[in-house]
């Protein structure tokens, strides 16, 4: 099996990374498409807006926070879809899980790693 690993999408690419994926919604600021060099842009994994919204990257809340993104990813199947596709690729490669937050601790790829990591 190998490593799901999590990476700030600032930081360089590295060969080590192997299949990069951004897991935001948003697009990152600041990055150009190229500078990315993605694999894919996993869009049905992130949390909704408004609980990303009420999270706000606000340590106390990552718990509850863990809690309702769990039941987010459970209640919508594209993102299960997402979830095993990632878990498949992450059964022979690299998969590199690329996020925009500053807090590297307190983020949703911390949980989605997680996830992919059980599915394995």
């Amino acid at each position: 099996m190998m490593p799901v690993q999590l990476k700030r999408i600032y930081e360089k690419t590295d060969k080590q990374d192997g299949y990069r994926v951004l897991v935001d919604k948003v697009w990152p600021r600041g990055i150009s498409k190229d500078k990315a060099e993605l694999d894919d842009w996993a869009k049905e994994v992130p949390p909704s807006a408004s609980l990303r919204k009420w999270f706000n990257h606000e340590k106390e809340k990552f718990e509850a926070f863990a809690g309702y993104y769990d039941e987010e990813l459970q209640n919508d199947e594209n993102a299960q879809q997402k979830i095993n596709e990632l878990a498949d690729k992450a059964a022979l490669n690299t998969v590199t899980l690329l996020f925009a937050a500053k807090d590297e601790t307190y983020n949703h790829a911390v949980l989605l790693k997680q996830w992919i990591e059980e599915k394995r």
